[in-house]
């Protein structure tokens, strides 16, 4: 079984029922191995936003060892944020901007994936508090294969004064 490390956020309407909604959608995909608490983050780039819920899933993947499994992962979550009514089509999509939700592959194992639509690690998972804090939390050990750094290591070494993060709620209480 292969561990990947999924990114969730969202930004609009009920910001945690979103998330719980995701987490049950990834349910029927893998089994959850591991779930951050929910954190509450200023928005990053574009920030005339409203803020952020972010926490992170750690999925089992039985088989993750076909080329094709990190591919057929990101379809799958693009149809769960399709399904939620994220829209990513011309005229109604801002980079960075709101999202009802957000589903990111950060650490697919120890891979290095560099596709026309994937690319892991997530090219700013080791610039970015509102992933980094919630992935320390339940595995503080993970090591980004490429900077050959914890996730623990990796949040210590950001800079102080950064977008605030806060800790919301444990999510485990609600899926279990």
């Amino acid at each position: 079984m292969e561990q990947v490390w999924v990114s969730i956020g969202s930004n609009l309407g009920d910001r945690l029922a979103n998330l719980r909604q995701a987490i049950a959608s990834l349910r029927g995909l893998a089994q959850i191995t591991a779930l951050s608490s929910a954190y509450e983050s200023e928005p990053v780039e574009f920030t005339a936003q409203p803020w952020f819920v972010n926490a992170v899933v750690a999925l089992g993947m039985e088989d993750a060892s076909s080329a094709d499994a990190p591919g057929d992962l990101l379809a799958h979550l693009l149809a769960i944020e399709r399904a939620m009514g994220r829209q990513r089509t011309a005229g109604k999509f801002i980079p960075k901007g709101p999202r009802i939700i957000d589903l990111d592959i950060v650490l697919y194992g120890t891979r290095i994936i560099e596709t026309p639509t994937l690319t892991v690690p997530h090219p700013a998972m080791h610039l970015r508090r509102f992933v980094l804090q919630p992935l320390a939390e339940i595995a503080p050990d993970v090591v980004h294969p490429v900077l050959r750094q914890s996730a623990q290591q990796l949040l210590r070494a950001l800079p102080e004064g950064g977008p605030l993060v806060r800790r919301l709620a444990a999510l485990h209480s609600q899926e279990e």
